[in-house]
């Protein structure tokens, strides 16, 4: 009899469907507030539940608006992007250009792709296969991110960038397949309703030990300038990389303990485990464009070239190799400046230092009479 109620109990917690006793047992079971329960809890229902009358899940609604947003995004920043990435001679920010385009495009097609499905055994299958599918992508741009940030000033060629790029889209299939296996093979009775079974990242336990592993990765990463390793080996300078780091440590330590509390039967950490779903798959995207692209995107296009046409100019022996006597200006070289207004605000006094130096001030540029100036000209 304690085991029928048990299963009575445990059914009606986690799936969708009441069950009541009949005439034969009705004698064994007494109907108490608790075991009487007839929905799911409330962060499993949310899993599942669809708008209305129609097929299609809030859940799948809430992943797909913020990736639609933020393709909308991107698309509207192209052409300036486009741009601006020609400018520059690292092929990092335009791999990590073309990564936040990919994990965007890849939400958008999940959730569609999952909206139009039924809930037939075959059409669950093809969901589970478009998780898999989807985290496998996040999870090489994930990896991709580490390395590339901690290496950001050692890979200067395409040819490493393509390096990296294929060792870890390697792990993250690895990753991808022996979650899907356990996913599909052995899914975690927990996450059931009705004939749904639900996404469950490969289990109760595979989701622990993952979010624990990654929480120990990026906690590392933000410790390390507080370490005496970075005497030994060149670490990032930019701030906004440790906090990506640190936001992703804190990430996964919450969906860990939620995991915990799954593995221990407390179904309450389903709750932990659905907000950091959530956030991972719907604002990871937008967190690499604001850490490692959005400094690069706002300058103004103007002072990159200006910048370029600076240092590309050949004939500006003025800066590198200073005449001693203001006398060596030819009319060629006044003319050249008279167009460069920038160069002349922002280097008229540190010419002046060189110039001056250990000559003194009657050579100085600024200083010269206008009688020798008068000179020169004619």
């Amino acid at each position: 009899m304690l085991e029928t109620v048990t299963d009575v109990a445990s059914f009606v917690h986690y799936g969708n469907t009441s069950v009541f006793p009949t005439a034969d047992n009705s004698s064994e079971i007494i109907p108490d507030g608790e075991s009487n329960i007839s929905k799911p809890h409330r962060c499993l229902q949310v899993l599942y539940d669809d708008i209305g009358t129609s097929r299609v899940r809030y859940w799948d609604v809430m992943l797909l608006i913020p990736n639609v947003a933020f393709l909308v995004f991107l698309m509207w920043k192209l052409p300036s992007a486009r741009a601006k990435i020609r400018l520059t001679s690292s092929p990092i920010f335009v791999a990590f250009y073309i990564l936040v385009f990919v994990v965007a495009a890849v939400g958008i097609t999940r959730a569609i792709v999952s909206m139009t499905v039924s809930t037939s055994s075959a059409a669950t299958l093809i969901d589970k296969v478009l998780w898999e599918i989807t985290r496998f992508f996040l999870l090489a741009i994930e990896l991709s991110v580490i390395i590339l940030g901690l290496a950001f000033g050692h890979l200067e060629s395409k040819s490493s960038i393509k390096r990296v790029l294929a060792i870890t889209a390697v792990l993250s299939l690895a990753y991808s397949i022996t979650q899907g296996t356990l996913e599909i093979r052995f899914p975690d009775k927990h996450l059931s309703a009705k004939d749904f079974n639900i996404y469950g990242h490969g289990g109760r336990h595979f989701w622990l030990a993952s979010s624990c592993f990654f929480f120990l990765v990026y906690s590392l990463i933000v410790i390390l300038p507080k370490t005496p390793i970075r005497e030994r080996i060149s670490l990032p300078s930019k701030r906004s990389f440790y906090v990506y780091s640190g936001i992703l440590a804190l990430l996964n330590l919450v969906q860990g303990l939620g995991s915990a509390l799954l593995c221990a039967d407390i179904i309450e950490g389903l709750c932990c485990v659905d907000v950091t779903t959530f956030l991972y798959f719907s604002v990871f995207a937008p967190l690499i464009y604001v850490t490692f692209l959005k400094g690069f995107f706002g300058s103004e296009p103007k002072i990159l070239f200006s910048y370029k046409s600076q240092i590309d100019e050949p004939e500006d022996s003025d800066v590198h190799l200073p005449h001693t006597s203001s006398s060596g200006l030819g009319r060629k070289d006044l003319d050249r400046g008279s167009y460069s207004s920038t160069q002349i605000d922002g280097s008229g006094a540190y010419l002046d230092d060189v110039v001056s130096g250990p000559f003194g001030g009657a050579h100085s540029i600024n200083s010269v009479d206008s009688d020798r100036w008068r000179s020169i000209n004619t």
